[in-house]
């Protein structure tokens, strides 16, 4: 009773968590699908908010409004960004429509929301970008690994499935946390927990993929040579002084190459596998 008079008034409806989960799924599965260079993924986020908006402005152009509001230029992590910036577009949103109804001064100006929107989404990639896929996806794949090596479908499934629901669930807890802290929502990310946890993150990251070097990157000098009829093993020789120097070598000279050249992966690869070439023809490696 109470949805019809709000409508019959052209009241804003009451935005509750489901609305907002609901919201963010459908960021989280439209994320790349309208991708474009003028506005990237700013058509995912206003289809995610288009039913919020339709429940908050029941005026034609107040509607347009929101609309173009929410299609400006916009880009950030699925999860982490996605997650808080839905939910803290819907707690804004709520409080303009609820401002423009009431006839009060509008404090919830379009810079206002654009500005937080603008200022979060690049700091939240980045943090979402390093935890998500820089950390938790290798952790899952060092898991697999040795499964894939035993030839088991579950080697291949395993770090998809898992990863693909750490980050549905990561992003709902985010965008309903958002909603219910409004433009609070940037203490959840500043807070000691999550802080912590990111930091324990990174270091079980880079832990994981020493792990996954030190493994399954193989590299061995077969240069060997006699002095005075005695023979020295190249390899031999590298084990007891550093064990794995030179899969460690391999490694950081990528991670040079990374550094000075950007993040290119096909000119590495092509770099690396011509170098490898090279010195097995002449007989160092």
């Amino acid at each position: 009773m109470t949805e019809i008079i709000q409508k019959a008034q052209g009241a804003p409806e009451e935005i509750t968590k489901k609305d907002v989960t609901k919201a963010y799924l459908r960021w989280h599965f439209a994320n790349e699908i309208p991708h474009s260079f003028e506005r990237y993924l700013s058509p995912s986020l206003l289809y995610a908010m288009m039913p919020i908006l339709r429940k908050l402005y029941k005026d034609d152009e107040a509607l347009k409004a929101a609309y173009k509001r929410q299609l400006l230029f916009f880009n950030t992590q699925l999860s982490w960004g996605g997650g808080v910036i839905t939910g803290l577009m819907s707690s804004m949103e709520q409080q303009r429509a609820e401002e423009e109804h009431e006839k009060k001064e509008i404090l919830m100006q379009d810079d206002l929301m654009y500005n937080t929107k603008a200022g979060l989404m690049g700091a939240l990639a980045g943090i979402g970008d390093a935890i998500d896929s820089g950390t938790v996806q290798y952790i899952f794949i060092a898991i697999a690994v040795p499964w894939a090596q035993q030839g088991s479908p579950l080697g291949a499934l395993f770090p998809f499935i898992c990863f693909a629901l750490y980050q549905v669930s990561l992003g709902m807890f985010f965008a309903r946390q958002a909603f219910s802290m409004g433009r609070n929502a940037t203490g959840l990310m500043q807070s000691t927990g999550v802080q912590t946890a990111i930091e324990t993150l990174s270091v079980l990251g880079l832990f994981m993929m020493g792990v996954l070097a030190g493994n399954y990157v193989k590299v061995s000098s077969s240069l060997q040579f006699d002095i005075s009829g005695r023979e020295f093993i190249i390899q031999d020789i590298l084990d007891q002084i550093v064990p794995g120097i030179l899969p460690l070598a391999v490694v950081m000279g990528v991670y040079w190459f990374y550094t000075k050249k950007g993040l290119k992966v096909t000119q590495a690869l092509l770099w690396l596998t011509l170098i490898l070439i090279i010195l097995a023809g002449v007989g160092i490696l």
